[in-house]
């Protein structure tokens, strides 16, 4: 069965975020040291950046690293910060000429300077692109996200710029960094865990949510075709009854 074929263009995700997961099991299960994993965890990164610009998939949320993962072994942290590093530095002219557009999310400050910097020029340098739009989540917490958000109001109350009964869940939504994106239809998690490992808690009350065992380092376009295809065969309720949809749809 040709999967690809299977998908139905006119029911695609606008977003899908993904919790790329096992490139360190991967490796040892092969012998190898876990920064091996975070290599080839990139050629999945560049194969499924491919296959959602193909699919016309408007946006990639990438699950890069983790607040928490600066508790890591030093030498995989700073192996870690030097592979984003470069990946960036050799990925961006590539991924101006396939029209994606980098963002990034996340606490940027705890990211070294050379990491910040290779960074920027990503994103300046994919600025015009107007098709997919690739957003990597760097030193990011969704309970820092929703903290953070949380003070701004909190300021903005207190100033008098902001009135509480002005709160609601648009105007909090566009305090959070990912303002300017949609909330993802689908969140794929990689490696068999299942929990969401403080990921765009607030923007996932409604997503569609898929695991598979694969690792990361063997996850391609053949896997996210199979995910998309899952995706398409649930019904999104959002609380209603599928007679209501059903009825909204004659």
């Amino acid at each position: 069965m040709d999967i690809k074929a299977a998908i139905q263009s006119a029911t695609l995700p606008d977003h899908i975020a993904i919790i790329m997961d096992g490139n360190g099991r991967w490796a040892k299960e092969k012998g190898e040291s876990r920064i091996v994993g975070h290599y080839e965890g990139v050629v999945s990164v560049r194969d499924i950046v491919e296959g959602c610009g193909e699919l016309g998939i408007k946006y990639l949320t990438l699950y890069a690293f983790s607040t928490e993962n600066w508790n890591r072994p030093k030498a995989e942290v700073d192996a870690l910060m030097e592979l984003m590093v470069s990946t960036i530095r050799l990925e961006a002219e590539q991924l101006k000429k396939n029209n994606v557009r980098l963002r990034l999310i996340g606490n940027m400050n705890d990211l070294p300077e050379t990491c910040q910097k290779e960074m920027q020029e990503g994103m300046d340098i994919t600025a015009g692109c107007t098709g997919l739009t690739l957003i990597l989540a760097l030193s990011y917490s969704a309970k820092w996200e929703i903290i953070e958000a949380a003070k701004r109001i909190a300021r903005e109350v207190a100033t008098g710029t902001l009135k509480e009964e002005d709160i609601n869940d648009a105007y909090f939504s566009q305090c959070l960094t990912t303002a300017d994106f949609p909330d993802p239809e689908l969140l794929i998690r990689t490696s068999g865990e299942h929990r969401i490992s403080n990921f765009l808690l607030y923007q996932i009350a409604y997503s569609e949510l898929y695991f598979t065992d694969v690792p990361w380092p063997a996850f391609r376009k053949q896997e996210l075709y199979e995910a998309i295809l899952n995706y398409q065969q649930r019904e999104r309720r959002f609380g209603m009854t599928s007679e209501q949809l059903n009825a909204d749809e004659k």
